[in-house]
C-alpha cells in the first residue's frame, strides 16, 4: 500500500484532506486505481469514509475530472461519483456518458449505466437493453436497474417468460433480471421456478434481494426457498451471505416458533450444513473474521436442539407431494417410512427410497422387487439393480 493510499484511508484530517484534494483536482487516476484494488482487503467504513472524502472535494469546477476515473470501476464508489457527475449535470456531460456507454470499456459502461438511471436520457435505451444481457454482473445490473427506472418493460417481459425455459441457464438468466429488475410482483414466479428448476438453489440465492428472506417464509412455499438456500451455501452462495440472508436471525425465529413438520426438516438440514461447513477447511479457510464468527455463532444456535425429536416432527414431510421429501429421507430413522414410498408414482423418489433403505442397512430384496414393479425408466431400473 503506498503511502498517499495509507493517508488517504486513515484517520488523521491533516493527512487524508491533502490527498483527497489531489487524487480529484489532478485529478490522480493512479492513486483511484489503487484504491479500487484495494476493495477487498478495506473494511466497508474504511471504504464509506473515503468515498466521503472525495465527494466532499467535488464542485462544480473539477467534477469532470471524474470521468478520468471512470476506467477503474468499483461498486464501493460508485454511488459518490454517479451522485456527484449527476448532480452537475448537463448536456455536454451527458453526451459523453453517452459515447462512453457505447464505446467505452466495461468499466466505464457500468458507470455510465449507473448515471443513467438517474439522468433518463432516452438516447441511452438503445444500449441499456443491448448490456442488460452482459456476462459482467455489475454492468448487467446497473443496465437492468436503468431500465426498471426508465418503466421499460421489453427484457422484463422476456425474462418472465425465460423462467419458465427448459433451459435451466435461461431460467436462471431470467430470475438474475427480474431481481436487479426490483419489481416485486414477480415474487411469485420466482418461487415457482426455484420450486421445479434444476438451478433451484441458484435461483433461490438471488431472490431475497429482491424481498428479504424473513419476508419470503411467510409466503407459500417459502420455507422451501429457504431449505435451497441452506443446500447452497458453500457451494451456491458465498458464506458470507449469511449476513444478507439473515440466517441466525431466520433460525432464532423459527427455533422459538411452532416447529412444524417442514420447520423442522429445515432445521435438521442446517444443523446438518452447519456442522459441514465448520469441520472442513476448504469452506471456511478463504472466510473473514466476522463471517468465520458467523458461521460458528450459527451451529452453537442450532446445535442445542433436539435432532431426535425434530426427526419425528419432520417424518410427515415423507410424502411423495411434499416439496421436503428428499431433504426429509436425508435425515429420516424410519424404514418403515421410507419403505411406503417404494409404491409411488415419482420413479426418482422410488430410487431415493432405495438409496435411504441401503444407507440406513435395512434394504432386502422384497423392497427392490416392489421398487421395480413402479420403474418404466431403464436407467433407475438399471441403478436399482446395482445397488
Amino acid at each position: 500500500m503506498s503511502e498517499n493510499l495509507k493517508k488517504l484511508t486513515g484517520k488523521n484530517p491533516k493527512d487524508f484532506e491533502p490527498v483527497a484534494y489531489s487524487l480529484i483536482n489532478t485529478p490522480d487516476s493512479g492513486l483511484f486505481k489503487e484504491l479500487v484494488e484495494k476493495d477487498d482487503y478495506l473494511y466497508d467504513f474504511i471504504k464509506q469514509n473515503v468515498s466521503d472524502r472525495l465527494e466532499k472535494v467535488c464542485n462544480k469546477d473539477n467534477y469532470t475530472n471524474l470521468i478520468q476515473l471512470l476506467k477503474y470501476y468499483s461498486p464501493s464508489y460508485e454511488d459518490f461519483i454517479v451522485n456527484t457527475l449527476s448532480k452537475y449535470a448537463d448536456e455536454d456531460l451527458t453526451d459523453t456518458m453517452l459515447d462512453l456507454l457505447e464505446n467505452g470499456t466495461i468499466s466505464e459502461k457500468t458507470y455510465c449505466a449507473k448515471y443513467f438511471s438517474v439522468i433518463k436520457d432516452t438516447l441511452a435505451l438503445e444500449f441499456l437493453k443491448k448490456y442488460a444481457l452482459s456476462e459482467d454482473s455489475f454492468l448487467s445490473s446497473n443496465c437492468i436497474t436503468a431500465l426498471a427506472k426508465f418503466g421499460d418493460k421489453e427484457l422484463y417481459n422476456n425474462a418472465l417468460t425465460k423462467l419458465k425455459s427448459d433451459d435451466e441457464f435461461e431460467q436462471l438468466e431470467g430470475a438474475k433480471f427480474l431481481v436487479s429488475y426490483g419489481d416485486k410482483s414477480c415474487i411469485n414466479e420466482l418461487i415457482q421456478a426455484a420450486k421445479y428448476s434444476s438451478f433451484g438453489e441458484h435461483i433461490a440465492a438471488e431472490i431475497p434481494y429482491l424481498i428479504p428472506l424473513n419476508e419470503i417464509i411467510k409466503r407459500p412455499d417459502g420455507l422451501f426457498i429457504l431449505n435451497l438456500i441452506i443446500n447452497g451455501l458453500g457451494e451456491v452462495s458465498s458464506l458470507a451471505q449469511v449476513f444478507d440472508y439473515e440466517l441466525y436471525e431466520i433460525f432464532d425465529s423459527l427455533i422459538n416458533g411452532n416447529v412444524t413438520s417442514q420447520i423442522g426438516v429445515i432445521l435438521l438440514n442446517a444443523i446438518d450444513k452447519f456442522e459441514t461447513l465448520t469441520e472442513n477447511d476448504e469452506y471456511m479457510f478463504d472466510e473473514g473474521k466476522e463471517t468465520k464468527q458467523e458461521i460458528q455463532a450459527i451451529k452453537e444456535l442450532l446445535s442445542g436442539l433436539d435432532t431426535e425429536n425434530l426427526s419425528k416432527i419432520a417424518q410427515e414431510e415423507l410424502t411423495p407431494n411434499s416439496l421436503f421429501i428428499y431433504t426429509a429421507l436425508e435425515f429420516t430413522n424410519n424404514p418403515e417410512k421410507v419403505r411406503q414410498l417404494l409404491f409411488s408414482d415419482n420413479q426418482t423418489i422410488v430410487l431415493k427410497a432405495i438409496e435411504i433403505l441401503k444407507k440406513l442397512g435395512d434394504l432386502t430384496p422384497q423392497d427392490k422387487e416392489n421398487a421395480l414393479e413402479n420403474i418404466s425408466d431403464e436407467n433407475i431400473t438399471n441403478i436399482i439393480l446395482a445397488i
